[in-house]
């Protein structure tokens, strides 16, 4: 049975849902367009956030290696320049853009063989290379270094050069070695001071001994000459022998002999002190001989205890003679700093720090040990390096075992740093017999 055709009712109710359905379509796809806008707005945002970030970076990347003073060649795998620094610019002249593609060895002055097979390395030892210089044909030498480029995925993609002028390294080595000559210089000033102090020290008791019996016996000359003038004026002889009891001659006299040996004794003291001065030269050019060890190294400890104002003597266990070829005053030199360093690592107890000596084969040994904290086992190699030092600033250069280090080899010599089962630190000097 046929269906009734809509009524005008129907039809309107039918045409006002299509007409919401494409009213709310239009307000989705709106909506959603409104939404792909916003987007795109924050995507541009943060895309210009992000290069603002790369010019940043790419300035600063840029402002390094302008103000680095060693030049900078970047290659690719073909060998073409990709950058340069300004360094590089200044030295050969040229303008960056002239460059930039330019295979590197166009800017080589020097025919260099085997040129490839270093940039493919990547390392190895310096080259010093000439460089094309555009207004005066060739650079000074570059001592230069290879290191290879990789890229994002870590594979090779070519060749960092870097390198400074030979002119600029030599005088900056020049400059390193007149520094540490006067750093050298001062530690030796320091350790002529300690010696000074104790020289002082060790020549007031003599001088103080003969300018007492000076002036004794400068009364007892008085005395005489009162005595021997009434006997040339021709005094009685009882007067005579009231003045000798009165200038007490007889006394005078006994005391004379004593005076004088006591005398000659202290002058001799310090003519010995001088002597072993002397014998103390800190000449490099002075020649070896045979020394006695033992008695340089008694000595030294004599110096360092009377520099230090200190009570008693560290415990010696020392040979009479110990014979070794070498210097004598840079020997002393060494000893008294290996004492030195073993006082401080026991706050100056002199009991806490022993020295003892012997003949081993073909060698002489002396150990100069202390009971102190030892030194850390990853400072065991580091003692004799320059400037290391674990004492506070202000209280050690570190050059002192350094310097004594250099001395010991100069006279063929081992100077080792050990650590005793028992506890604290033994350097050990070990020198040829003589």
């Amino acid at each position: 049975m046929a269906r009734p055709p809509p009524s005008l009712s129907e039809t309107a109710i039918g045409d006002s849902d299509i007409a919401h359905a494409q009213e709310t379509a239009w307000i989705e796809v709106i909506r959603k367009m409104e939404e792909v806008y916003s987007d795109l707005i924050q995507y541009e945002i943060e895309l210009e956030e992000k290069n603002t970030a790369l010019e940043e970076a790419q300035r600063f990347i840029t402002s390094v290696l302008s103000s680095v003073s060693d030049i900078l060649v970047v290659c690719d795998s073909k060998g073409r320049i990709q950058q340069v620094n300004l360094a590089f610019l200044h030295l050969t002249d040229m303008a960056e853009t002239d460059l930039i593609g330019m295979p590197l060895d166009r800017v080589l002055a020097d025919d260099v063989t085997h040129l490839g097979h270093w940039l493919e390395a990547g390392q190895g030892d310096d080259r010093e290379i000439r460089f094309v210089h555009s207004g005066q044909g060739t650079t000074e030498p570059v001592a230069l270094t290879a290191a290879t480029l990789l890229d994002h995925r870590g594979l090779p993609a070519g060749t960092v050069l870097t390198g400074r002028p030979v002119g600029e390294l030599r005088r900056a080595y020049e400059a390193l070695k007149q520094a540490q000559a006067q750093l050298v210089q001062q530690e030796k000033m320091a350790s002529l001071g300690r010696l000074i102090a104790g020289v002082a020290h060790e020549l007031n008791n003599p001088i103080s001994f003969i300018v007492g019996n000076v002036h004794v016996l400068t009364k007892y000359r008085e005395r005489l000459e009162a005595y021997l003038g009434a006997i040339h004026q021709g005094v009685t002889e009882p007067e005579r022998e009231l003045l000798r009891r009165t200038l007490r001659i007889d006394q005078l006299m006994g005391d004379l002999p004593a005076l004088i040996a006591g005398t000659q004794e202290g002058a001799q003291r310090v003519a010995d002190i001088v002597k072993s001065l002397k014998r103390l030269s800190f000449s490099q050019g002075a020649a070896a001989e045979a020394v006695n060890v033992a008695e340089i190294a008694e000595n030294a400890v004599h110096w360092v205890i009377k520099g230090r104002n200190l009570p008693d003597l560290p415990r010696l266990d020392l040979p009479a003679v110990l014979l070794a070829k070498g210097q004598a005053g840079q020997l002393h030199q060494v000893v008294v700093n290996l004492v030195e360093n073993a006082l401080d690592a026991v706050d100056g107890r002199t009991q806490g720090v022993s020295l003892s000596g012997r003949r081993d084969g073909e060698l002489v040994v002396l150990d100069v040990c202390d009971d102190g904290p030892g030194i850390a086992p990853e400072n065991l190699g580091k003692v004799f390096e320059p400037f290391f030092t674990t004492k506070p600033v202000g209280q050690g250069t570190g050059l002192g075992l350094w310097i004594s280090y250099g001395i010991v080899r100069d006279h063929g010599g081992e100077l080792l740093a050990l650590n005793r089962p028992q506890g604290g630190a033994c350097l050990r000097l070990s020198l040829p017999v003589a």
